[in-house]
């Protein structure tokens, strides 16, 4: 049966929806400050010191990373939202105290407390809590694309907020963002923490529901396939490190967060010096280059959706998400040839600060492989950027799905930092095919890492093929 063509239920598509745009607006407010945030801190007093310069830039993903497992262990033991909203309020009062931040220390610490708003794990965990397996994917790829739209936004907005607004209207804007989504997340139902396995997770004929669970409205209990093992109802109180272990021992759930490590270092790297590039060589200046990202995201969408939908029908998301790991080192190599065609050398701020390449500095023809190089990356991370936390989702019990995602997230976290840290320092030091030579070894070692067996969940597979119920089954679980 193709489950990616199975309507989602109302709650489902609700829900999915609701925490699609919580995690957009939050990943926008981390992506927004970036292009810009280094120049600004360079100005305040203390912003001489380049160590400085780069904790302002790094605090915020180191603290996130930190605290992305303790977050995601509390989401499964006194509930999702509660620690999503405190999560958020983090992020809202940072972004106060670097608005008004008079000197780079004080940016510091407010960045800091942007980073305690590590939410991210519990956002894929409600999202999966709420939604069935053979809809996890799609329900994934709702908020993949919502943070692949975010930072395209990002890149092209934050030129333009700097220079009208200044860096505090941008962090402003980051507190509303962070209040809006408190107000958003505030609309998803919820229920006991630890509870179930996920909407319509269905209980089989004749069995009820355990203590803590809860029906969504209109929905019933019709037949429909078992619980998984371990996918029990009601409340959850393992402690920490006992949840870390029994996550730890999963080597699915371990290739898991190799995969988002190197997804998201290769693109934080590749998009240290593609901005520039687009601007040296191919003469479009910073503001003007959502004229390229935009459509290039929203075609990516367009051909990545039914590539899932495919995959899934035919039990080989696995199988997909390899290719796409293949996809991503062709596209590093494909960078090096257009960098060494269009002249470029490593990016510097000048680049990024908006300089144009003079008339002829670059074959007009370079357009189109760069835009078709683009394109690849986002069609292959897309497909990643939906299916890795889908899976994970899968390969974890649903009482250690929290402890999972935060796992997951660290990883996550982690890449982010890496990659932009790799792609300046080898920026610098090197040049641009310097940097994609880094993200082509990151991508033939993951490859190398997951061998055959790839990402993919042999159980979840298995339960697929069961019969499914005729009616959407039990609401989520937290």
């Amino acid at each position: 049966m193709d489950h990616f063509k199975e309507p989602m239920t109302r709650l489902e598509r609700r829900v999915s929806l609701t925490l699609a745009h919580v995690f957009a607006l939050r990943m926008l407010g981390f992506f927004i400050v970036l292009p810009v945030l280094a120049e600004h801190a360079r100005l305040l007093p203390g912003g001489q010191s380049g160590l400085l310069v780069g904790l302002a830039m790094g605090a915020a993903g180191l603290s996130q990373a930190c605290l992305q497992i303790p977050m995601g262990w509390a989401s499964d033991r006194f509930g999702r939202r509660r620690v999503i909203a405190l999560g958020l309020a983090c992020v809202l009062v940072g972004s106060l105290v670097c608005a008004y931040a008079s000197e780079v220390q004080t940016l510091i610490a407010g960045r800091i407390l942007q980073g305690c708003g590590a939410v991210s794990a519990a956002i894929s965990a409600l999202v999966a809590d709420h939604t069935r397996e053979n809809q996890r994917t799609k329900a994934m790829a709702l908020v993949g694309m919502g943070i692949g739209l975010s930072f395209t936004v990002s890149l092209a907005l934050a030129p333009w907020l700097y220079a009208h607004a200044a860096m505090a209207g941008i962090f402003l804007l980051t507190a509303f963002l962070a209040l809006a989504s408190i107000g958003l997340v505030a609309t998803v139902p919820a229920v006991a923490p630890g509870a179930g396995s996920g909407s319509g997770a269905a209980v089989g004929r004749g069995a009820a529901p355990g203590p803590g669970a809860a029906l969504a409205p209109g929905v019933g209990l019709g037949p429909g396939r078992a619980l998984a093992p371990g996918e029990g109802l009601g409340p959850v109180k393992v402690p920490l490190l006992a949840s870390l272990r029994s996550v730890g021992r999963d080597p699915r759930l371990w290739r898991l967060d190799l995969g988002i490590f190197v997804l998201n270092a290769v693109q934080m790297a590749m998009f240290v010096v593609v901005p520039g590039y687009i601007v040296r060589s191919i003469g479009l200046p910073l503001a003007e280059h959502w004229r390229i990202y935009l459509p290039i995201v929203l075609v990516s969408f367009a051909l990545a959706l039914p590539l899932l939908r495919r995959a899934e029908s035919r039990s080989a998301l696995g199988g997909l998400m390899r290719t796409a790991v293949w996809v991503l080192l062709a596209v590093q190599l494909g960078w090096m040839v257009l960098m060494q065609l269009g002249g470029d050398v490593a990016a510097n701020g000048g680049a990024l600060a908006g300089e144009v390449a003079g008339p002829g500095s670059a074959p007009s023809w370079l357009i189109l492989p760069a835009a078709i190089t683009l394109l690849a990356f986002f069609v292959a991370f897309n497909v990643l950027e939906a299916a890795l936390p889908a899976q994970v989702s899968r390969a974890a019990a649903s009482t250690q799905r929290g402890t999972a995602m935060g796992v997951f997230n660290t990883a996550q976290s982690l890449g982010l930092f890496t990659g932009g840290a790799l792609g300046g320092l080898l920026g610098a030091r090197l040049d641009s095919a310097g940097v994609f030579l880094c993200c082509g070894a990151l991508l033939a070692a993951l490859l190398f890492a997951i061998g055959k067996q790839g990402f993919s969940t042999p159980g979840y597979q298995a339960r697929s093929a069961l019969p499914e119920a005729s009616s959407p089954g039990v609401a989520g679980s937290t």
